[in-house]
């Protein structure tokens, strides 16, 4: 009798996460091998996607130079928005720990504000702001910085700042909750033994807090590298990276199993760039403060 409660009590927990198994595999696993499958798919001009198998399409795209140079292009997007995140979202974190309330749950609500707003009227906003005519070219003409205004539109810069601006709040909550478990009498304890700021913040704070600037790191180059409404629209046609080069396809020539065949591949570099530079981080960081 003792067995078999044990055993139900053990597959309590299962059926328990059942439901949210259940729906996780239909709303992203399915989805996913569909993809897959398609993208091995034959594919004619005239006749559409094929009952057929072939390798062709990603043949094509590891071999064009034009799919290398948007790989590369969108690589290159992801790590300035990481970096950009990290240089700008960590001491806006530490700042916001040590403020009190209410200012502090005003300003990390501040922080938190593009998550709150749409992607499509976020990014025209920042149209506004970035175009030729916008708010900020005004701005640096007026204080006699620029004498003609600086083009930020469908340029890298501009999808840069765009992307940034939305993927920092991720960057604060990840190092956020590492701060909530930080202990403050380790670093007072660190500046009452004579150590400077500087060095309680690299010594004590910085290690402690590395597990939330990974994390965060991740999120944020995964959400910049598969991006897509911010760089279609403030990037445009010509600036194009892997998600809009996946949605031409679809879209724009029809071709099924090409777009499946980039996405597939994107999702594959991903997540190999994601764990390498984690796993490379974490023995990095390891080496230097023990």
């Amino acid at each position: 009798m003792a067995t078999l409660d044990d055993s139900r009590a053990g597959a309590a927990p299962w059926l328990l996460c059942a439901p949210a198994l259940l729906l996780f595999l239909a709303l992203l696993l399915v989805p996913l091998i569909l993809t897959f499958v398609l993208s091995f798919h034959v594919f004619s001009d005239i006749a559409g996607v094929q009952r057929g198998w072939t390798l062709t399409h990603y043949l094509e795209v590891l071999s064009d130079p034009y799919y290398g140079e948007i790989f590369l292009r969108t690589a290159g997007l992801a790590f300035a928005v990481t970096l950009l995140s990290i240089v700008l979202g960590v001491p806006e974190t530490l700042v916001l720990a040590r403020m009190r309330r209410p200012w502090q749950s005003v300003c990390l609500l501040i922080v938190l504000g593009p998550l709150l707003i749409s992607v499509v009227v976020r990014t025209l906003g920042w149209q506004i702001l970035l175009g030729n005519n916008g708010v900020l070219n005004h701005a640096l003409q007026a204080l006699h910085i620029t004498d003609e205004p600086i083009r930020l539109v469908f340029t890298m810069t501009g999808t840069i700042i765009a992307l940034t601006h939305v993927l920092v709040p991720f960057m604060v909550m990840s190092v956020w909750a590492t701060l909530q478990k930080l202990d403050p009498q380790v670093e007072w304890a660190g500046r009452s033994l004579g150590a400077s700021p500087l060095r309680v913040f690299r010594r004590v704070i910085l290690p402690q807090i590395m597990p939330g600037v990974l994390s965060g790191s991740i999120i944020v180059f995964a959400l910049s590298a598969s991006a897509f409404a911010t760089p279609a629209l403030i990037g445009g046609r010509r600036l194009k990276v892997v998600a809009t080069a996946a949605y031409d396809e679809f879209l724009g020539t029809l071709n099924w199993p090409l777009g499946a065949s980039i996405a597939v591949l994107l999702l594959i570099a991903n997540v190999a760039i994601v764990m390498g530079c984690s796993r490379l981080a974490e023995r990095r960081f390891k080496h230097i403060f023990d």
